[in-house]
């Protein structure tokens, strides 16, 4: 029994910094920009490209790479995955054009993608029907993914300090080397589907104007107002491509998106509450980032340290939102975790040019503290309504839908304090406020109490005919 625990918790620390680097890689390069457009002589547009070429693969690949671990198994794509982010981030530590980072990040992109869903996966596969430890496993994971993306700028800052830009990619290599090794040496591999699937080329293409459309026209409303051609034509793109995603979905004989899992309401609104959640989140965090430069006045530096109490609130969270899970189901901790964040939301609501760093870190720590909670019993619960031959595609379903909206939550804030900061943050925040409050209402009424601990069988989720 000592002995499979010890797995177990093995297992979850080799996932855990797959997790943790692909965390990492999307906030640590924010604070070096500046040092890697001087280097690299890159403009302003390929600075965003570095960024955005990480992000956008990154999102577009993670429904794919889901049922590719499904079909190989999630410890060889795993493993395929850090190799690939591992080779990736070397590049990029010797890159010597813009052009060419913009190309190593999007390879980075692809190693991502593999990592997230089949870390799940293996997690699933290694707690077999023990729901408490796989609570306690995703409390783990969770936390060790919300700490490596707040201290993003921090590390960030650390290494620039020490060792130059090139060292925010090359430093991945040492957490690289660990996390195979102990995948290798001891995490067993998933079942495999009954059914051999295919990656599903068409909805994969249709996710991709999307996700693009819908991210543009929230970006270009902030400048040019919700009835200009571009918005419009940004939200038709994003719808057309919606309803032909459906429709394809609906007749493949392997859907990236299996829209059965849908017919399963924990799952469904388990989704859409990962969804805010990460709207709310990432979108706050690039508003605060620019509000603590452009308001406090804060250097880079002092930006990244002002985000290390949040660190710390997302990793105790985080692990006392799998310890609850595992001991009374997933519900609770869900409505409960949301009711903070809309409360710490709402605190903010009368943020101005006068109001203090310690003045809003109560309201940020109850944001911070309350997504947290909520995140680990709704990644148990979501897994528990599929069978383990479907995790990584579930999971990576999941990330998907949150990665989105991430984009979704910087393009709103972003539009929305384009013009007056303050003013905008507020609109912002209340926004998110009155969303959280939702996703609970939704959780409340949709998700069954014991689903976190709910044993996972192994009948395949029937496609709709």
């Amino acid at each position: 029994m000592q002995q499979e625990a010890n797995r177990i918790s093995l297992v979850t620390a080799a996932t855990s910094l797959g997790f943790a680097v692909v965390q990492l890689d999307g906030s640590i390069l924010n604070v070096a920009l500046p040092h890697i457009g001087a280097a690299l002589g890159a403009s302003v547009d390929g600075l965003q490209w570095t960024v955005d070429a990480y992000l956008l693969v990154f999102a577009a690949l993670l429904l794919s790479a889901g049922a590719l671990g499904d079909r190989i198994g999630a410890k060889r794509a795993f493993i395929g995955g850090f190799a690939i982010f591992a080779a990736a981030s070397c590049a990029c530590g010797m890159a010597n054009t813009p052009a060419a980072l913009i190309a190593f990040r999007a390879m980075q992109g692809i190693g991502g993608a593999l990592l997230v869903p089949c870390s799940l996966a293996l997690i699933n596969h290694a707690c077999g029907d023990d729901t408490g430890s796989r609570a306690r496993a995703i409390g783990i994971w969770t936390a060790a993914g919300g700490a490596a993306l707040a201290a993003g700028p921090v590390v960030s800052g650390v290494l620039l300090n020490y060792w130059g830009w090139r060292s925010i990619f090359l430093a991945n290599l040492p957490i690289a080397a660990l996390g195979i090794l102990l995948t290798a040496r001891f995490a067993t591999e998933t079942d495999r589907s009954p059914t051999k699937r295919g990656i599903d080329p068409a909805g994969q293409v249709l996710a991709i104007p999307l996700l693009l459309g819908l991210v543009w026209a929230f970006i270009e409303a902030g400048s040019f107002g919700w009835m200009a051609p571009r918005v419009v034509l940004g939200l038709g793109v994003a719808l057309t491509a919606g309803f032909g995603l459906v429709l394809v979905e609906r007749r493949v004989k392997d859907p990236a998106i299996p829209l059965a899992f849908f017919e399963d309401m924990t799952f469904t609104v388990a989704t859409i509450a990962g969804c805010i959640v990460s709207l709310g989140m990432y979108g706050l965090v690039f508003a605060l980032s620019l509000y603590f430069q452009k308001v406090l006045h804060y250097t880079a530096a002092e930006t990244g340290w002002a985000f290390l109490p949040f660190a710390i609130g997302i990793v105790v969270s985080n692990l006392a939102g799998g310890w609850l899970s595992a001991k009374v189901g997933a519900r609770l901790p869900m409505v409960g975790g949301l009711l903070l964040g809309a409360a710490g939301f709402a605190l903010l609501v009368p943020i101005g040019v006068e109001t203090s760093y310690i003045a809003m870190l109560p309201a940020q720590i109850l944001v911070r503290f309350g997504a947290g909670l909520a995140v680990p019993p709704m990644t148990a619960a979501l897994l528990a309504t599929v069978p383990r031959s479907r995790s990584g595609s579930a999971s990576g379903l999941l990330n998907a839908i949150r990665q989105a909206g991430a984009a979704v939550g910087v393009a709103l804030f972003g539009s929305l304090i384009r013009g007056d900061l303050v003013q905008g943050l507020r609109v912002a925040v209340m926004i998110s406020a009155g969303l959280f409050a939702l996703a609970a209402i939704a959780v409340a009424f949709g998700v069954r109490s014991g689903d976190a601990r709910r044993a996972v069988g192994n009948v395949e989720v029937r496609r709709p005919a």
